[in-house]
């Protein structure tokens, strides 16, 4: 193959960015790093940037001022990733990635997000911009309700907020806020214990329910940021995100977005986003999904026929407004052998090219016990794929 290529894992990363920037001087600039603006620190906007499908970051980078609570407020590895993702991709409807910057929440600290996250009586001696916001587990008369009927009426809905900042550059060569983005992820399904250390149950919550309450609390976190006055003239994008099940081997998505432009206090109109993960092969595929499954088993078969044993292959769909946009596969391999490796990451670059869509992106990860053995990625209507193998 024309593109086949033998590269060291370390610099695959680099490989893996789409077209190739060019190479011009990174630009320093002056960054305020306090709300009075008499403190600044010299930053750095690098020239390079990977595509327009991702935003430049300014260095030295920033970690988030609530970094390490999403992942013990999301069930699964594939949410953790897919609720930051899935904001900045909605975020890009808004800041360009010309002539915006991107840097991890800074406003929104451990404490803010954990009262936050919590029932509004559990802090309610806290003041109002803190207090919690999920539903109070107690009655009106302050008597705790018990497990069942806290399932029904008064389950968890926000399960976890993520922020995203996003810069621009001023005329006088410093950098400044341009605006912010919020990710609001709302739990699918509330799980609950109606003794400690007893079985699990679980209450669905449904769509209707998810969207009104997350509309609902969409409106009280614009209200507390416009509090802030660093936070009043700037747009504020917001984004409902519907987590998947625990058990679940792929994320969730944003489902509804609004903007809260410049100065206003409330909630813009709501905007629906029609995006969806889903696992191949299926049993009964509902109709849209029919075509591609019958293509995706079809690669399956391929791959079985060149093993002895059986291989479980796993596929995982991006649709976005009802159209595959994007096919991971994971095929787990278990022989170790460096030309067994070769020859069968070639023979799966045929079938992909053979079995499955020309029009979407594709990538097939071949992974063993001693971890990722070969990648292949073929963009759609490309005609070849890139095909690398790891050499540790």
């Amino acid at each position: 193959m024309n593109r086949f290529r033998w590269i060291p894992a370390v610099v695959v990363v680099a490989m893996l960015a789409g077209c190739v920037p060019s190479f011009k001087e990174d630009t320093e600039v002056l960054k305020n790093t306090d709300e009075t603006e008499s403190v600044v620190e010299t930053t750095i906007i690098p020239s390079m940037q990977l595509n327009d499908n991702y935003y430049r970051t300014l260095v030295p980078y920033k970690e988030s001022a609530s970094r390490g609570l999403v992942v013990s407020n999301l069930y699964t590895k594939y949410d953790i990733k897919e609720v930051e993702e899935g904001l900045m991709r909605l975020s890009q409807n808004v800041y360009d990635t010309e002539n915006y910057y991107f840097q991890e929440g800074q406003y929104l600290d451990t404490d803010t997000v954990s009262n936050w996250l919590a029932r509004s009586n559990q802090n309610k001696d806290e003041p109002e911009e803190l207090r919690g916001l999920n539903p109070p587990d107690v009655d009106a008369n302050g008597a705790p309700l018990s497990p069942e009927v806290r399932a029904k009426e008064a389950p968890i809905y926000l399960a976890h907020v993520v922020e995203q900042n996003y810069l621009v550059k001023t005329d006088d060569n410093k950098v400044k806020l341009g605006g912010i983005s919020i990710g609001l992820a709302l739990n699918s399904i509330y799980y609950y214990q109606k003794e400690q250390y007893g079985d699990t149950f679980e209450e669905p919550i449904p769509d209707a329910e998810i969207e009104k309450k997350g509309k609902e609390i969409a409106e009280v976190v614009i209200s507390r940021l416009r509090q802030r006055t660093e936070l009043q003239d700037v747009p504020i994008v917001i984004g409902l995100f519907k987590q998947a099940p625990n058990n679940s081997i792929v994320p969730g998505a944003y489902f509804s977005y609004s903007v809260s432009e410049k100065g206003q206090n409330s909630v813009g109109d709501w905007q629906g986003i029609n995006e969806k993960y889903v696992t191949f092969p299926m049993s009964a595929p509902d109709e849209l999904y029919r075509d591609i499954n019958t293509s995706f088993q079809n690669f399956k078969q391929d791959v079985d026929k060149y093993f002895s044993n059986y291989t479980s292959v796993i596929g995982k769909g991006f649709y976005q407004n009802n159209r595959l946009s994007k096919l991971s596969i994971e095929v787990p391999i278990q022989f170790y052998g460096t030309t067994e490796i070769i020859g069968f990451t070639q023979y799966i670059s045929g079938v992909i090219m053979q079995q499955l869509p020309l029009d979407v992106d594709i990538e097939v990860s071949i992974t063993s016990i001693n971890g990722a053995e070969a990648l292949i990625m073929k963009e759609a209507n490309e005609k070849e794929p890139f095909v690398h193998i790891y050499d540790y």
